[in-house]
């Protein structure tokens, strides 16, 4: 004989569903109960709860025309997307919030917590309230560019003011940065260019000095050469002439040895002591030159007299005359007086022109940064017409769902816990 099996008769391990059901219905004022206190809750936060809004403001690239007047200056050059790089870098900055809260205190009144510092409640706000507006980095250069901030407040709180005039002071900020460069980039290319003029003048006065010494050094150099030249031909000249005395000297011996005192010829004085009768004409052609002592004695001491009485052969030399002339034309040089006597010596710079010019540009370059516009503002913080916090509507349905979830949820584990303490029926078969 085999001994009988016994198993619970609830062991199945397959849900009778139906049961389940049965099980929830029959518990539906705990799901409805359960179900009713968490929509009430949810109703209770949702009329409770501080309603949070949320603002912001959008800026957008400034068009060509607006940043004309800066690049025009060929000084600073600024391109409309640079321009709102640049304020969209302010307005994230944290030293721009904290002077902005410092110089508006009053904005700030209705956000602090009890004894919160101002770096404290800038770091709350940093963290859960601000909130920079970029384009999406994944959707590439396709995008039109723009920069913006939003400010997540409770209500009493004067988010438009704070979100406003944080971009103000971001764009003036900016603004007074741009010309505070402006100004420093002036200075200095005024001052490269006072630079430029003095290293211009210096410049000028050396090579002016070179020239006049160059004009000197050449004119000295020449009258040397010259005065060289001309003491060589005096004593050419001095030395023909007394050559032509001792040849005078020696032309007197012979002439009065031979008994010439009047110029003759060698045919008439061989005739002379012939008789000739009647008037003779003598023609005598001869290509040999004469000896000097054929002048007579009479002629020969005259110029021998009259060479020992002069006293300058300088006229017999041209060459010499010519000299005396160039000396006195380089006695003075009237180019290095005239380059000395230069009144308004500017106006022979070179680059005094250009340089004069750009720097009555610049002097008179005035840029009205009080209408540079570096950004244009697309979207200004309004006040909003209904908070984005708290959703009623969806909270309240949240606590309907999760009302009936817990509700059943507690109706299924009371429902297995009642049914885990019920009695367990057992059946038995005897096997013969």
């Amino acid at each position: 004989m085999n001994a009988p099996l016994a198993r619970p008769y609830g062991a199945s391990d397959e849900i009778d569903l139906l049961a389940l059901f049965k099980a929830l219905w029959g518990q539906k004022f705990l799901i409805l109960a359960i179900t009713a206190l968490t929509s009430a809750m949810a109703v209770g936060y949702a009329l409770t709860a501080t309603p949070q809004y949320q603002v912001q403001s959008v800026l957008r690239p400034a068009s060509l025309k607006d940043l004309d007047e800066l690049n025009e200056s060929m000084l600073y050059s600024l391109a409309p997307d640079a321009a709102l790089r640049m304020v969209g870098d302010a307005l994230d900055s944290y030293s721009l919030r904290l002077k902005f809260f410092e110089q508006h205190p009053e904005l700030l009144v209705s956000i602090k917590r009890g004894d919160e510092s101002l770096d404290q409640l800038l770091d709350r706000l940093n963290r859960s309230g601000f909130a920079m507006l970029r384009p999406d980095p994944k959707k590439g250069t396709d995008t039109s560019p723009f920069q913006g901030i939003s400010l997540t407040y409770a209500a009493g709180v004067d988010g438009v003011a704070l979100v406003n005039g944080l971009v103000a002071a971001a764009i003036d900020q900016e603004r007074v940065r741009i010309q505070e460069d402006f100004e420093v980039l002036l200075g200095n290319r005024l001052a490269r260019l006072q630079s430029e003029i003095a290293a211009e003048r210096a410049r000028y006065e050396a090579d002016k000095e070179a020239r006049i010494a160059g004009l000197l050094e050449a004119d000295s150099l020449k009258k040397s050469t010259l005065q060289d030249e001309l003491t060589s031909l005096r004593q050419q000249v001095q030395a023909r002439r007394q050559n032509r005395i001792k040849q005078l000297d020696e032309a007197i011996r012979i002439a009065e040895e031979l008994g010439i005192s009047k110029p003759t010829t060698p045919s008439a004085l061989g005739e002379s002591t012939r008789e000739v009768q009647g008037s003779v004409i003598r023609t005598e052609v001869n290509n040999q030159q004469i000896p000097l002592y054929f002048m007579g004695v009479d002629t020969l001491k005259a110029e021998r007299a009259a060479l020992i009485a002069r006293r300058s052969d300088d006229f017999t030399e041209p060459r010499i005359v010519e000299i005396q002339a160039q000396l006195s034309t380089l006695a003075n040089n009237r180019e290095v007086e005239i380059l000395k006597r230069r009144e308004n010596e500017d106006l022979f710079f070179k680059n005094l022109v250009k340089l004069r010019g750009e720097k009555a540009r610049l002097e008179g370059l005035r840029v009205d940064f009080s209408r540079l516009q570096l950004v244009h503002v697309d979207q200004v913080a309004t006040t909003p017409q209904q908070p984005i916090k708290p959703r009623k509507v969806l909270i309240v349905a949240i606590g309907l769902v999760a009302g009936l979830i817990l509700g059943t949820f507690v109706a299924l584990i009371r429902s297995l816990a009642l049914r885990s303490t019920a009695p367990i029926e057992v059946r038995s078969e005897v096997v013969v």
